[in-house]
C-alpha cells in the first residue's frame, strides 16, 4: 500500500514550493519521499525529481513540432502521458515498496474540471498500483479572502475540481503569511476557511458597484456551493514549521496513513535540529502514532 500527495492549483500558487517544502518537512520527521514532476512546462525545479516527465515529452518540444500555444500543448502532453501510462508505472515501481510519493502536476486548471485525461491518468495509477492518495488543491494566494467576488470564483473552482476528480480532496489558501498585506478582511479569517453562511458575503459584495448587478446570479452561486456542502480550506505557510506539520497530521488522517504502521518513523532530535529549515521543535517523527487521539500541542514539544 503506498501513500502519497497529488498536488494540483492554478499557476502562481505555489505547488512547486510546496513539493520542495514538504519533501523535506516529510524526510525530517523520518520518511522516505519520492516528488514526481509531472509537469512538462516546470524547466527549473528546486527539489530533486525521483521521476520526471520531461523525459518523456516537453511543452516546448510539443509547441513547437506542432504549433501549439501554452495550454494546446498542456493539453496534448497531458493525453501524451495517459498513452503512455505504463512508462510512468515502470518509473514508479521502484519507489512504490518504501517512499511516500508528491506528485507536482502542471497549473492549468482547465485540466482538472475540463478535460479528463489528468482524471484518467490519476485514476490509472490509483487503481493498478494501489495508491492512497489525497488531492491537495493550492488555492491561489490567500489575497482572494481580501475579494468577495474573487472568493465565490474560488469556491466555485474548487466544488467543480471536487465533483470533476471525485477523489479525497483538501483545499489550502496558501501563502497565508502574506494575507495582511492585502488589507483588512470584512470578516474573520475562519469565515473564509469553514466556508459559512455566504449570505453575508452577498451583502459585502452589494456594496460593490461592480458587482452590484451580478446581485442575483451571485446569489444563486453562493447557493450551489451551499447545497453541496463540500468545500472549506485549511491555511498553509510552508516556511512555518507548525502550519506544515498541522496540515500533514490532516492528510495522514484522510488518506489512512496514520493506520499503515510504516517503519522507519522515527529520527534522531539532533537531526531536525541541525536541518536547514530550523524545524528543531521535534523531537520524535512519530507523530503519526499520535494523531487520532491527541491535541496540536503534542507536536510541539520542546
Amino acid at each position: 500500500m503506498v501513500f502519497g500527495q497529488i498536488v494540483i492549483g492554478p499557476p502562481g500558487s505555489g505547488k512547486t514550493t510546496y513539493c520542495d517544502g514538504m519533501s523535506q518537512f516529510l524526510r525530517l520527521i523520518g520518511r522516505k519521499v519520492a516528488v514526481i514532476n509531472l509537469d512538462p512546462a516546470n524547466d527549473e525545479l528546486p527539489y530533486e525529481c525521483a521521476v520526471n516527465v520531461e523525459d518523456l515529452i516537453k511543452l516546448s518540444d510539443v509547441m513547437i513540432e506542432h504549433g501549439l500555444g501554452p495550454n494546446g500543448g498542456l493539453v496534448y502532453c497531458m493525453d501524451f502521458l495517459e498513452k503512455n501510462i505504463d512508462w510512468l508505472q515502470s518509473k514508479l515501481q521502484p519507489l512504490v515498496k518504501d517512499h511516500y510519493l508528491l506528485f507536482d502536476f502542471p497549473g492549468q486548471v482547465e485540466l482538472f474540471f475540463l478535460h479528463s485525461n489528468a482524471k484518467r491518468v490519476i485514476s490509472k495509477l490509483t487503481k493498478k498500483m494501489d495508491l492512497r492518495v489525497r488531492l491537495v488543491e493550492l488555492f491561489f494566494d490567500s489575497h482572494l479572502c481580501s475579494d468577495p467576488g474573487k472568493y465565490v470564483s474560488a469556491l466555485l473552482l474548487s466544488l467543480t475540481t471536487m465533483l470533476h476528480l471525485e477523489l479525497p480532496h483538501i483545499n489550502v489558501l496558501s501563502k497565508i503569511d502574506l494575507i495582511e498585506s492585502y488589507g483588512k478582511l470584512a470578516f474573520n479569517l475562519d469565515y473564509y476557511t469553514d466556508v459559512q453562511d455566504l449570505s453575508y458575503l452577498q451583502l459585502h459584495l452589494e456594496q460593490d458597484p461592480r458587482s452590484a448587478k451580478y446581485r442575483k446570479l451571485t446569489k444563486e452561486l453562493c447557493d450551489v456551493v451551499e447545497d453541496f456542502c463540500l468545500v472549506n480550506f485549511t491555511t498553509l505557510d510552508i516556511q512555518d514549521k507548525e502550519s506544515v506539520g498541522n496540515l500533514v497530521k490532516l492528510i495522514d488522517k484522510s488518506n489512512g496513513y496514520v493506520f499503515a504502521g510504516v517503519e522507519g518513523s522515527v529520527v534522531e532530535f539532533s537531526k531536525i535540529a541541525a536541518a536547514p529549515l530550523d524545524w528543531d521543535y521535534y523531537r520524535t517523527a512519530a507523530i503519526q502514532e499520535k494523531y487520532m487521539d491527541t491535541d496540536d500541542e503534542d507536536i510541539r514539544k520542546i
